[in-house]
Order: structure tokens, then C-alpha cells, then sequence
């Protein structure tokens, strides 16, 4: 096995597919991820989706649970700023969650793995693009080797 530029260790199985879990908000990025299966439009099947009322509800401990239970990447998707169902949902997510990058960056866990994006109901495409791009930026960075809780 030998290291990437990245630091993480690469696959000798190109077998290896990485795990995602996102959070999406019931409201659009649900519906945009939805719209995407509708349109039968080509993405990963990669990710496991949790639907949470509003992406102001995914507390950061979800997100280190999900990294601890195996998950290589994670995304929290909400509305468009400004059009929250719930108001300022999102700009306490964007908030939140940019410090929580910080504070990932700071313990040394790769920031990367963890995506914040604004998917509208009307943007399944978008959501498909965003789940292609975070597999092949995983795949670069290898398995989460960091936060794995070993069993």
C-alpha cells in the first residue's frame, strides 16, 4: 500500500467504492434528490440518504457518527439561502457547519469529506452532479481510515 498526495493511502482493490451518507432537508434537497430518480438521472449509488426536516436539525455529532460508523464522506444539503421553509434554517447550517469544516481541519481529518450544498427541489440534476463529484474527490482520497470505529 502507498501513500497519495493527499496523505491517504491508496487502494491496491480498485473494487473500492466509498460510502456516503447525506442529510438532506425534507423541504428541497429530499425533493431535488427525488426529481434525480424521477428524471432517471445517472449518479453513484453510493449514498444513503437521511431526510431531515430542515438542514439546520443535522447536528455536527450526526455527522462524526456517521464518519464513525463507516461513512467515507458526508453531505448535509438544504434550500437556496433565503428560501428556507423554516426562515434562517440554512444560515445557522451554513454557519454551523462552516466552523465545524474548521474544527475537522484542525484535528487533522480531511475537511473534504464533508460537503454543505443547496439543492432546490427543481435541481435534480444539480443533486446528481453533486453526488458524482464527492465519489471521484473520495476516491482520491482513499478510505476513512481516521474516524473508523473498529469493530
Amino acid at each position: 500500500m502507498s501513500i497519495n498526495k493527499n496523505g491517504a493511502a491508496e487502494r491496491e482493490n480498485s473494487t473500492w467504492q466509498p460510502k456516503i451518507v447525506a442529510f438532506l432537508c425534507n423541504w428541497c434537497s429530499y425533493a431535488g434528490a427525488d426529481l434525480a430518480g424521477v428524471s432517471r438521472l445517472k449518479y453513484p449509488a453510493n449514498v444513503r440518504i437521511i431526510r431531515v426536516p430542515c438542514s439546520s436539525r443535522v447536528n455536527p455529532q450526526f455527522i462524526l457518527r456517521a464518519f464513525q460508523r463507516g461513512a467515507d464522506g458526508v453531505l448535509v444539503a438544504g434550500c437556496h439561502p433565503g428560501d428556507c421553509h423554516y426562515v434562517t434554517g440554512n444560515y445557522f447550517t451554513r454557519r454551523r457547519l462552516m466552523l465545524f469544516k474548521r474544527l475537522l481541519e484542525f484535528t487533522g481529518f480531511a475537511p473534504e469529506r464533508l460537503k454543505v450544498r443547496w439543492v432546490s427541489a427543481a435541481e435534480g440534476g444539480r443533486f446528481a452532479e453533486t453526488i458524482k463529484e464527492m465519489v471521484e474527490e473520495l476516491r482520491d482520497l482513499g478510505p476513512n481510515r481516521v474516524m473508523r470505529e473498529e469493530k
